[in-house]
């Protein structure tokens, strides 16, 4: 259900987590416990714990939701302000809940320029840019093409949801990695279990693994715990709603 004029966030969760928690029950039923599941209806992190714990005999492993159209748009927007193809960008990263508290971070990506491999921020050569307007912009993408066309960004959300079911039956390229909101078990960065939460993943034989290790500043932290928090207070309420 998309969310219309007038409606709260909460009105939006409660009316969704009903659609999900019922799709959930009937994947327990009838799938089989090796399906993969990709939740784009929104709020589509909270909307995906909700069909996996609906679901309980289906591994959580299994349960992912899309962020993989704000990565995209993270890379394309690294590779307009370097004059590269976006295919020339990799390893940006989406970390927490897809909606406008997401965090774009670079700090690990990199830039083929002049076939060298550079460091995002070495290659844009704007800091303030990168801290800023860059993240704003992934943030509210989406916002932004509603009001320009007065319809969400339909083709793009297609584009994204074919990239990250490829890359689930194919694996991710050696040395690379790609955002998808998984469940949030025993991480190494400090993110709250029981959340279904944007991670640098990578992928081989169609299960995904956490990258494990990256060096997080107090930048990047103080913006993954901000949608973390987020999403345990919709996690939370969707709970309240379901008592599931």
């Amino acid at each position: 259900m998309p969310r219309k004029e007038g409606m709260e966030r909460k009105d939006l969760l409660k009316a969704n987590v009903n659609i999900f928690k019922s799709q959930g029950a009937a994947l327990e039923q009838y799938a089989k416990k090796t399906v993969k599941v990709l939740v784009v209806g929104n709020p589509a992190n909270t909307n995906c714990l909700i069909a996996a714990k609906s679901a309980p005999s289906i591994p959580k492993e299994n349960f992912s939701c899309l962020t993989r159209l704000d990565h995209n748009r993270a890379r394309s927007q690294v590779a307009m302000r370097c004059g590269v193809p976006a295919t020339h960008v990799k390893n940006v990263i989406i970390w927490g809940n897809h909606s406008s508290t997401q965090y774009p971070d670079v700090h690990h990506c990199m830039v083929k320029m002049a076939g060298s491999d550079l460091g995002c921020f070495e290659a844009v050569k704007d800091d303030s840019w990168l801290k800023g307007d860059f993240i704003a912009t992934v943030q509210q993408r989406g916002a932004a093409v509603i009001k320009a066309r007065k319809l969400s960004s339909a083709m793009s959300a297609a584009k994204a949801i074919c990239d990250h079911m490829r890359d689930i039956w194919a694996g991710t390229t050696e040395g690379e990695f790609i955002s998808m909101g998984v469940y949030s078990t025993g991480n190494t960065y400090g993110v709250p279990d029981d959340l279904i939460y944007s991670f640098p993943v990578q992928i081989k034989d169609k299960s995904w693994k956490i990258v494990d290790g990256l060096a997080i500043n107090e930048f990047s932290k103080g913006k993954m715990d901000a949608t973390a928090t987020e999403l345990i207070e919709e996690r939370d309420m969707a709970v309240t709603f379901l008592k599931v």
